[in-house]
């Protein structure tokens, strides 16, 4: 319910501006930009055919520019940067996070990129090129630097005389970390408990000892994976050294779950999980050629297993009518198969120590469902056509499938991810290939041979 009033509430807003822009009243325009969140005008760019995106930028003052920047996706964020002044660029990015900074320069082609760091001043461009010296998609990547961290021989009530005088505290803080003075994590010392504990106390008689921490290097995946059996709401990050480096919050994570999901989502299709809906015909079309082109190859290598056997299929047309369904009911079970490893791999269940069980599973899975439908399926064949022979053989042909659909689902996504290939992007494609060509071959060959 309340999702369906954002929504409406949006097209509402969307519908305001357009009409307003085509009235000329620009004025008006401006006003309902300002008095928008950052959150809610990135989406009305994002929902705007690029000129009128043009336009609608033009109109906004420079001083939210930072904070629009930061709620866009890559594509349209990507799209208004090249078109904006370097030094532009850098005073949006002044007051930005470092991990939002990291992501907004390593999104940026390399000649822009360039363009822009040399607009910035050493300390700036300083803090552009260690935001990015982290791998993408680790926790190093998406951190904060910006900690309150205390000394564990210092007292309460110094620490929270220090923090009036800060007079605020960073966004998404409900921890304080204590560290020695080589920076190395000792404790934390959650806000709540400062706030009630002795005056007189020392941090170290308040912290907790041996905290969790997160490894500068690990995957997003995974950090998400801690904040979610966890229940953190921030947790430290520390280098190799166990040095405190930065921390991760939970709006962080959220934007890595949300952005996990639009990529598996976006993948089955074969498409860019950031891909602007209102990008130029020419770069979308470009971008999708590329996986219709090797689905053109996958279906080619289809066509040519059929070709085989074009012989068989001109001297029984009843095998050109039934050759479709052995593909086909291989390529659903095989996809149920391998979305429901691709699933267990991102939430961790998936590992090298259970993968070969799996396997076997999804096998015997597998066989038992070819027998299921084998049997059935010659039932109604034999039973149709008045030819037992022929049923044997569409079942035969079932039961093959039914087992290469399930081997390829388990497997290809355990080797893809080994070669370092996402397998929610090519897994399908791939394996629909596989149970095209097995179900074919099996088939027809098995009706070559019994029938010719």
């Amino acid at each position: 319910m309340a999702e369906a009033i954002e929504t409406k509430y949006a097209q509402s807003q969307l519908r305001d501006i357009n009409q307003a822009l085509s009235e000329g009243r620009f004025v008006s325009v401006r006003k309902f930009l300002h008095e928008m969140p950052p959150s809610d005008v990135a989406h009305i760019l994002e929902s705007s055919p690029t000129k009128t995106r043009d336009d609608l930028w033009e109109l906004l003052d420079s001083d939210f520019h930072g904070d629009v920047i930061e709620e866009l996706s890559e594509d349209v964020r990507n799209g208004i940067i090249a078109k904006m002044i370097p030094a532009n660029v850098v005073d949006a990015l002044e007051d930005m996070d470092t991990d939002d900074l990291a992501e907004t320069l390593s999104s940026l082609p390399d000649e822009v990129l360039q363009d822009i760091l040399q607009s910035m001043d050493a300390q700036d461009r300083h803090r552009a090129e260690q935001a990015m010296s982290y791998g993408e998609e680790t926790a190093g990547f998406i951190m904060n630097t910006d900690t309150i961290t205390l000394r564990p021989d210092v007292s309460v009530d110094v620490v929270l005389r220090y923090l009036r005088l800060k007079g605020e505290l960073p966004e998404n803080t409900d921890t304080f970390y204590v560290v020695n003075r080589t920076d190395n994590l000792e404790g934390i010392v959650p806000v709540s408990r400062l706030l009630t504990a002795d005056p007189e106390a020392t941090v170290s008689d308040v912290m907790d000892e041996e905290p969790e921490a997160i490894p500068v290097n690990m995957p997003d995946d995974e950090v998400a994976s801690m904040f979610e059996r966890y229940n953190w709401l921030s947790a430290p990050v520390v280098d190799d050294k166990h040095r405190l480096v930065g921390r991760i919050t939970i709006d962080d994570v959220v934007d890595i779950i949300r952005e996990d999901a639009e990529h598996s989502m976006m993948s089955m299709a074969g498409l860019d999980d950031e891909e602007d809906t209102f990008a130029p015909v020419m770069q979308s079309t470009k971008r999708r050629s590329v996986w219709l082109g090797v689905n053109l190859l996958t279906a080619l290598m289809a066509a040519a297993v059929s070709d085989l056997f074009e012989a068989t299929l001109s001297q029984l047309a009843v095998l050109a009518i039934l050759n479709t369904i052995v593909p086909s009911m291989g390529g659903v079970a095989g996809n149920q198969t391998l979305t429901l490893v691709i699933r267990g791999m991102a939430l961790g269940h998936v590992n090298p120590s259970n993968s070969r069980w799996l396997i076997y599973k999804e096998l015997a899975i597998g066989g038992l469902n070819g027998v299921i439908w084998a049997v059935l399926i010659a039932s109604v064949i034999a039973v149709w056509k008045q030819d037992l022979t022929l049923g044997l053989i569409i079942a035969f042909a079932m039961l093959m499938n039914m087992i290469a659909a399930a081997l390829s689902g388990a497997t290809l996504p355990i080797i893809m991810k080994k070669l370092r290939i996402d397998p929610a992007l090519a897994g399908s494609v791939i394996l629909t290939t596989i149970t095209d060509v097995v179900g074919i071959f099996a088939f027809l060959g098995t009706a070559t041979l019994f029938l010719i």
